[in-house]
């Protein structure tokens, strides 16, 4: 792990920027000396680590005492896409256009870029564990269909809480039965790009005994901020 720039931003949190061969990720970690628990963060469908919203979620959790990291797996942010996922992103777009059915090119990109991107998170994981400013345990935020994969797989993950905004290809809905760690889901009940009814479909699909379901009024990108402090409170009782 390289990091290439460093600022103590106004609240006492670091922020810096690292590499980790083609990995390019943000890590920030708090004022206080004491080695912190990790959040691992990531945004829906591959956007880029330095969305603003991620950004803020990420600086607030950094000042209520957590490390946050982010990063920018293959496929996501400016990383380079293969020729069928532009085609897929295209195909999208004029679907969404056009009013027609997208289910099935969701499941032919956000499939491949799921399974792409869990390798990546894991090596950034073992880079950041290795820190001495970070002491575990790890909890993961974000990105839902990533989420499950990482919570199935990665068993030094010890909660996650998941954002129902983004869609979940078949695989990772079925793998849902498979995660059992402590989970928050956040769902805005008037999302028009995520049908409700899935979303609660998922919810009771979860195989964990100790689930929570948020869900508030409003669209898409309508999430209250309190739900930060929230998450936070979460992840306190089993990050802490």
């Amino acid at each position: 792990m390289h990091f290439t720039s460093e600022q103590r931003l106004d609240d006492g949190v670091l922020e810096r920027e690292f590499t980790l061969g083609e990995i390019p990720g943000t890590l920030w970690t708090p004022g206080s000396a004491a080695p912190a628990p990790l959040t691992l963060m990531a945004h829906n469908n591959g956007l880029p680590k330095a969305q603003p919203r991620l950004v803020a979620r990420a600086r607030q959790s950094a000042a209520y005492g957590y490390a946050v990291a982010t990063i920018d797996a293959a496929g996501c942010g400016d990383r380079p896409r293969s020729a069928a996922d532009k085609q897929a992103r295209a195909d999208l777009r004029r679907a969404m256009q056009a009013g027609e059915p997208v289910d099935e090119i969701f499941e032919s990109f956000i499939g491949p870029l799921v399974e792409k991107a869990v390798p990546e998170w894991q090596t950034a994981l073992d880079a950041l564990l290795a820190l001495p400013e970070i002491g575990g345990p790890v909890g993961y935020s974000g990105w839902m269909a990533l989420g499950i994969r990482l919570a199935v797989v990665e068993p030094r993950i010890a909660a996650a809480g998941f954002f129902a905004g983004g869609y979940v290809p078949s695989a990772q809905r079925e793998e849902a039965r498979q995660v059992t760690i402590p989970l928050l889901l956040l769902l805005q009940w008037d999302d028009e790009g995520n049908p409700r009814q899935r979303a609660l479909d998922l919810f009771d699909a979860f195989g964990t005994k100790e689930k929570t379901l948020h869900a508030n009024m409003g669209g898409h990108t309508g999430t209250p901020w309190f739900e930060v402090e929230d998450g936070n409170r979460f992840f306190g009782r089993h990050l802490k």
